[in-house]
């Protein structure tokens, strides 16, 4: 099932939820959530904050249950025509038990299906919807995203947010020209104050394969995928993922072009080669058609990653393009989970070939 849905028209409704960490209603974020909703309203939207999203970090954390209520309600409220998350964490899993046993949250997913977007931890969000068989959006979040403090979005960020409100015809994701530091403070004296950039040196990588390889999008950051196959950081969250079937069998991973990105923790090689080895021995990176990799943030270990991933894929002929600008990435685009694509390995292309929104039509490459 691949539910897709309708683009953002001026005038319509879109919900700030926060499923994982609460920072949106601290006050040392207002400043950043008045200039997100604003850039909102600039686009003709009408920004609505969620009941509980504003509650602070400590009462969220205790209550995922209302953070799930949060996300009932704006599928279930049809004048909401899209869901931004305001932020990652590291335990929005702790919602799906309040949700996939929820059987009017699960039809309200299915017959009233909204653009869904966030990044990091949301990656649980994004899986969760996807086993409910609607089609989200690995993309920008409020804080980060939206709440940028220079004086306009990231162009390139701007550019890919701006497609939720465009035509949703197919795409070439390209590289973007620029990337930028993360910022060492977000308080309201950098008001106006760019990020430092850098000219991408790089562009796209292939550290492994040859050809054109298409299949269907699906992944997110590595750290959430890792949590979800072993409970590292929380020991039933293994469990709550087998218990509603959450991720692919080896069948649906077979279709899959499969998209991962490190977290802001900067997680260090030998702990990142783990990971992708706990990927590797599920066999799941041999029965993806292709896998296609995000920038890691500040370029931080980004050539010890680019070995860990030759030494991991050495006995793998499953293909690797990297350096893309997704997730943890800045600046980001979006990727549309169970989008078609074609992943160009030998001219180093991605496109998405499939349109995004309702009504869509194929293009081939």
């Amino acid at each position: 099932m691949n539910i897709k849905p309708k683009k953002l028209e001026k005038k319509d409704k879109v919900v700030i939820v926060s499923l994982s960490r609460g920072l949106l209603g601290m006050p040392f974020c207002k400043h950043e959530l008045d200039i997100a909703l604003k850039r909102l309203e600039d686009y003709g939207l009408i920004p609505v904050i969620m009941d509980n999203s504003l509650k602070d970090m400590d009462y969220l954390q205790e209550h995922p249950e209302d953070r799930a209520a949060d996300l009932k309600q704006a599928f279930m409220d049809k004048e909401i025509k899209g869901i931004i998350c305001a932020i990652g964490g590291d335990d929005t899993y702790k919602t799906f038990k309040y949700l996939m046993e929820d059987e009017e949250f699960r039809d309200a997913v299915r017959n009233n299906p909204k653009i869904f977007t966030g990044f990091s931890d949301t990656t649980n969000n994004h899986l969760m919807l996807n086993k409910l068989g609607l089609s989200t959006f690995y993309g920008p979040c409020l804080l980060v995203d939206l709440a940028e403090l220079d004086k306009e979005m990231l162009p390139y960020t701007k550019k890919y947010f701006e497609m939720f409100m465009g035509d949703g015809n197919p795409f070439e994701i390209t590289s973007s020209k620029y990337w930028y530091s993360d910022r060492e403070s977000y308080g309201p004296e950098m008001i106006g104050v760019p990020r430092m950039e850098h000219r991408e040196e790089h562009g796209y990588e292939v550290l492994n394969g040859c050809g054109i390889r298409k299949g269907r999008l699906y992944g997110g950051c590595i750290e959430s995928i890792y949590d979800a196959l072993t409970g590292f950081t929380y020991p039933d969250e293994k469990d709550v993922y087998e218990k509603y079937s959450i991720l692919p069998t080896n069948d649906e991973w077979q279709e899959k072009i499969l998209f991962l990105e490190t977290s802001d923790t900067r997680t260090e090689p030998a702990k990142f080669k783990k990971m992708l080895n706990e990927l590797k021995s599920r066999n799941i990176l041999s029965l993806v058609q292709g896998i296609i990799v995000g920038k890691p943030i500040d370029e931080k270990y980004y050539e010890e990653y680019k070995e860990v991933y030759k030494e991991v894929f050495k006995d793998i002929e499953t293909p690797v393009l990297y350096n893309m600008n997704f997730g943890h990435s800045v600046p980001k685009c979006i990727l549309p989970y169970d989008a078609e694509v074609t992943v160009d390995y030998d001219n180093k292309k991605v496109f998405v070939v499939s349109n995004i929104f309702e009504n869509w039509v194929i293009f081939v490459y």
